[in-house]
């Protein structure tokens, strides 16, 4: 029996990116499935309805071309429907496809899909669950939600640039809240900048918060930044990029199966999307998506 397929196109991912090099994904695709149905979506409803659509006709692979925010939506879809999912980056972070060692540039990306969906590589992965939602990277609340809702609102620069520029704008603004974090086994009760709860290592456009996480592990990696100054918290921002903040005296890091969030009221963002606010609970569920591998 034949693969049948689907691309997700978002045409606004990567400020229109997706949308001029989706007839050269398809056709490279199309080498190496049997029927392909392109799903060309402006709304998330309208994208929701398309890829019904095709799995109502028996779909195998949702692939999606996009950004996180499209990859996002392909992960509740094919989480809930049993459908393996395939990335090919177009968008600002693209941190999804970099956890999961996807190539960086679209088209080296499809070449290793056609490669995977040819052979039949496969592996399932961990997912982290908030509500009724899935979630692949990290949920985040504190400073860095704060920088993700900025950097939502924002028209310039695009690319992993927008964040460093948020995260500017957001220092003015934001102070240490008490918060407490539970995770059945241990619980942190202080003052923090932020949390971090990684099912994959990077957030913001390749920053790896959580340096160790593993989606195939079965626990989040949690990363705890206590109390810090404005000024002590623009010395450690380079540390980000490379992982050295773990070494910083005010980081904690944990590892949780499931992990509590309450005494503040901090907006919560997982895979860069809103999630409402603090008091938030969310949990790892293991093996809960397929993708190409």
């Amino acid at each position: 029996m034949g693969i049948h397929a689907a691309l997700a196109v978002h045409p606004a991912s990567g400020h229109g990116a997706a949308a001029r090099i989706a007839d050269t994904v398809a056709e490279r695709l199309r080498t190496a499935v049997d029927r392909l149905d392109v799903l060309v979506a402006n709304s998330v409803e309208e994208s929701r309805e398309l890829m019904r659509t095709s799995h109502d006709a028996g779909l195998d692979v949702l692939i999606v071309l996009g950004g996180d925010g499209a990859a996002h939506q392909g992960v509740q879809f094919c989480a809930n429907h049993g459908v393996a999912l395939g990335l090919v980056p177009a968008g600002t972070g693209n941190d999804f496809a970099r956890a999961l060692g996807v190539p960086g540039e679209p088209l080296p990306a499809v070449d290793a899909l056609v490669a995977a969906l040819r052979s039949g590589a496969r592996r399932r992965i961990d997912l982290g669950r908030v509500g009724a939602t899935w979630f692949a990277t990290v949920l985040c609340a504190g400073f860095d939600a704060g920088v993700n809702e900025r950097a939502n609102r924002m028209r310039w620069p695009s690319g992993p640039r927008r964040y460093d520029v948020a995260i500017l704008a957001e220092l003015a603004a934001f102070r240490p809240r008490p918060v407490v974090v539970d995770t059945g086994v241990d619980r942190l009760e202080l003052d923090a900048t932020l949390v971090a709860v990684g099912n994959t290592r990077f957030y913001g456009g390749g920053v790896p918060i959580c340096p160790t996480a593993d989606p195939e592990d079965g626990v989040f990696d949690v990363t705890v930044v206590g109390d810090m100054t404005r000024r002590g918290l623009i010395r450690m921002l380079p540390g980000l990029r490379t992982g050295k903040h773990l070494t910083h005296p005010a980081v904690r890091t944990l590892r949780a199966r499931s992990v509590s969030l309450t005494g503040n009221d901090w907006p919560a963002y997982a895979d860069g999307e809103p999630q409402g606010s603090v008091p938030v609970t969310v949990s790892c569920v293991p093996g809960a998506l397929t993708v190409l591998a």
